[in-house]
């Protein structure tokens, strides 16, 4: 195991320990240094297939909070967003999308820093923000961001916004993995680095939920959305 490759799973530990503190951003702070380190195509089969392991455990343990409406709802337009995306993907030069994705990040990161009010959306647009979500996700898998301004307004219920956006990212998550089969980017780099990874997400994810029942949660969601401004900054470079 090289540098890379350790890298790489301390990233994956980190960012399983703040999913597990915040609900949030935890492929869209590991995606961009993950991408620098092992390749674009690379980076999202393992961060893919590594946050369907995650959301099926949350979806196994919050079956029953599942709102099936809006999942039906969500998972249509996300699905519709994708095949956009993935061509988008295939059209556009790798480092302009990488500035556009990496220009997002740190956007998305100042407004949860500074901005205290949330905006409101008009109900066509909250569908278009679905759909554009799915875009980003056919792009770099990374559609929770925008996804979140949705779901948290309609979604009020902790345990169901949980298990509802988890079942979202584990059958929209199936798709893309049967499409990165296909396109061979499961090779074997890819599944060393997912076999020896489940420790650390396992382990960040059991200390994540310890420590936010410990430390205010406030204080993580500012660290949070610091790494991810700093995370975007390193998709640009």
């Amino acid at each position: 195991m090289g540098v890379k490759e350790i890298l790489v799973l301390l990233i994956l530990f980190g960012a399983n320990l703040l999913q597990a503190i915040t609900g949030f951003a935890g492929t869209l702070i590991s995606m961009p240094p993950t991408m620098k380190l092992i390749g674009v195509d690379e980076a999202k089969a393992l961060l893919n297939a590594i946050a369907q392991i995650s959301s099926l455990m949350i979806v196994i343990t919050g079956f029953r909070h599942i709102n099936w409406k809006e999942f039906f709802k969500m998972f249509v337009l996300m699905a519709a967003g994708m095949v956009v995306g993935m061509k988008i993907f295939e059209v556009f030069p790798m480092q302009q999308l990488l500035t556009f994705y990496g220009i997002m990040i740190i956007v998305i990161a100042l407004d949860k820093l500074f901005v205290k009010k949330q905006l409101r959306l008009p109900a066509v647009l909250m569908l278009f923000v679905i759909f554009a979500a799915g875009i980003i996700h056919g792009m770099f898998v990374s559609g929770g961001a925008l996804l979140v301004i949705y779901a948290a307004g309609v979604l009020k219920d902790k345990e169901e916004f949980r298990a509802t956006i988890a079942l979202i990212w584990l059958t929209i998550g199936c798709y893309i993995t049967g499409i990165q089969f296909q396109a061979g980017h499961f090779n074997s780099h890819v599944w060393f680095l997912l076999i020896a990874g489940i420790i650390p997400v396992f382990a960040g994810t059991w200390i994540g939920t310890k420590l936010v029942k410990k430390l205010p949660q406030e204080i993580f969601m500012k660290m949070t959305y610091i790494l991810l401004l700093l995370s975007g900054v390193m998709a640009i470079v």
